[in-house]
């Protein structure tokens, strides 16, 4: 795997995350967990999981828009 391809895979999940703790900092508690089961813990932690919220066009507005619907998903199964 490539620099690059490791640095948009860190800049994925971060973006990811940083988006579900301000849009529902209301619910910060779910949020962690949710994050928890996207990408794992410790030894098992995956922040590549976070991929399968993106597409080849790369759009970031597309991507959080997945996520919000992935989450409410979560919540609402």
């Amino acid at each position: 795997m490539g620099f690059g391809t490791k640095n948009r895979q860190i800049q994925t999940a971060e973006a990811c995350k940083q988006h579900l703790r301000e849009a529902y900092n209301d619910k910060l508690p779910l949020v962690e967990e949710f994050i928890e089961e996207i990408e794992g813990t410790g030894r098992d932690q995956d922040i590549t999981h976070w991929g399968m919220l993106t597409d080849e066009s790369d759009d970031n507005e597309e991507m959080l828009k997945r996520l919000d619907a992935a989450f409410e998903k979560w919540l609402n199964p």
